[in-house]
């Protein structure tokens, strides 16, 4: 007889994170390849976008500039989303090599990475299309994200109320026969 195991939400079970069974290290790798992978393919998407670029220059378009751009409101999705993974990708590779050996230069060949980009699309984006504040901000939206989320989280651990050290009982009739200052001195 065969066992046909469910296909349900239980098979996807077994590909989730297991503090028993990975490693911190196997799973810091995983997410520096996966990373840098999308990297990569932000990157090559954004010097060379979908279309391609036109190659001659007529009355209504330029050479070099994306074909892909005819359509405003397409584009922008696209480059907005394209740069919102490029940078998000980037922030995961800076913040899984810190303090790794090598780090300022990580920082250094990401940083110009990014700038080559942002160079890249301004290059293939026709000049009146670009508006410099929207591809900015989506850059900024993943670093911003991170510290607004750390910010939340030292605020949420400064004011939060922690039960008291000393968590022993006292009895109710001490309380009624002692006076509040040696019920203090007692429980502390």
């Amino acid at each position: 007889m065969v066992l046909i195991k469910s296909t349900g939400k239980s098979w996807f079970r077994y590909f989730q994170y297991d503090e028993d069974r990975d490693s911190p290290g196997d799973v810091r790798n995983l997410l520096l390849v996966i990373a840098t992978l999308i990297a990569a393919v932000t990157f090559q998407a954004g010097v060379n976008p979908p279309g391609g670029v036109w190659q001659d220059t007529n009355g209504t378009h330029v050479a070099g500039r994306a074909i892909y751009a005819s359509e405003p409101g397409a584009f922008y999705v696209f480059l907005i989303s394209n740069t919102m993974a490029l940078s998000a990708s980037v922030l995961v590779i800076i913040s899984l090599t810190y303090g790794f050996p090598f780090h300022l230069e990580i920082v250094v060949a990401t940083v110009s990475m990014i700038v080559t980009y942002g160079s890249a699309i301004f290059a293939v984006t026709p000049s009146e299309f670009v508006r410099f504040r929207y591809v900015t901000a989506a850059a900024a939206v993943p670093f911003v994200v991170r510290c607004l989320i750390h910010i939340f989280n030292k605020l949420r651990e400064r004011y939060s109320v922690s039960p008291p050290v000393d968590t022993q009982e006292i009895p109710l009739r001490a309380l009624s026969t002692q006076s509040h200052k040696e019920t203090w001195v007692a429980s502390s």
